[in-house]
């Protein structure tokens, strides 16, 4: 199959009369191998029911259905919505692709998904990454994995290890649901037009059932927004304005040393301080 190249985007936006949004962040796709590389990564198994948030003109998109994956590809930008359906028609295969016209941050994700597994294979836009992602695991189970490109910074954050400099509140929110690993780099020269960062590829791969005893996901996670919120203070003061007098006594409740910092708690820890907070 032959996939969108830079030349024939170029092409295919003057025909439209057509060009990426800055409003939207659109860098698109325009090379075939990192396509194909996505693809790889995403370890999928011919047949496999695929999530596509902002598809744009479809370079990822065709690469997906060469690997024989069944989409779903929601996208924001009416105006890319006929550019897509072109590059589709041109690859035979756009009876195996449901276009959705919707706001990945708004829009209903689960029902999107529906009920069988269905893996998540993106290139997000960079401003909302991180929280498509979330609503993703937060709010569409049946998405067993994801690749999604993000900003580089972004995707080190996400991956992150315990006491490293990128460990944050997202890395242990994203630690809650599944393990996230960078599995590549992708340079500026590969979009139309070429961003100014470099990319990150992250993998997440969900649990298929919960690693900590937690009986409220959203006090959790308060928790761990309270402590990174201001990172440089020790927790015994950090958390003053969730807990109050309680903190110290909470704290060593948890087995968690009051002088330390979030950064240096990992998510079991994070579980057992809500759990002390329940009692």
């Amino acid at each position: 199959m032959i996939l969108p190249t830079a030349t024939s985007i170029r092409a295919l936006l003057a025909e439209h009369g057509a060009a990426p949004s800055r409003a939207l962040g659109q860098h698109f796709l325009a090379d075939p191998n990192t396509a194909r590389r996505i693809v790889r990564l995403a370890d999928l198994e011919p047949g496999a029911r695929v999530l596509e948030i902002g598809p744009g003109v479809g370079s990822l998109t065709a690469a997906l259905l060469e690997a024989d994956a069944r989409i779903t590809a929601l996208e924001l930008d009416r105006h890319v919505l006929p550019l897509l359906d072109a590059v589709l028609e041109s690859t035979g295969m756009a009876d195996r692709v449901n276009v959705v016209h919707g706001d990945a941050m708004t829009a209903d994700l689960a029902a999107i998904c529906g009920e069988s597994p269905v893996i998540c294979v993106s290139n997000l836009p960079y401003n909302v990454a991180t929280p498509i992602v979330m609503r993703l695991l937060n709010e569409a189970p049946n998405v067993t994995r994801l690749l999604v490109m993000v900003q580089r910074e972004v995707g080190e954050r996400m991956a992150a290890k315990v006491g490293g400099r990128e460990y944050g509140a997202v890395t242990v929110k994203i630690a809650f649901h599944g393990v996230a690993r960078m599995v590549g780099t992708v340079a500026p020269s590969v979009f139309l037009p070429p961003p100014k960062v470099d990319s990150a590829l992250v993998r997440i791969d969900r649990y298929p059932q919960s690693v900590v005893d937690v009986s409220s996901r959203e006090a959790l996670f308060g928790i761990i927004q309270t402590g990174f919120a201001q990172r440089r203070k020790m927790l015994r003061r950090a958390l003053v304005p969730l807990f109050g007098d309680r903190t110290l006594e909470l704290l060593e409740a948890a087995g968690i040393d009051p002088a330390a910092r979030a950064e240096t708690i990992e998510l079991e820890s994070w579980a057992a301080l809500a759990r002390a907070a329940e009692a």
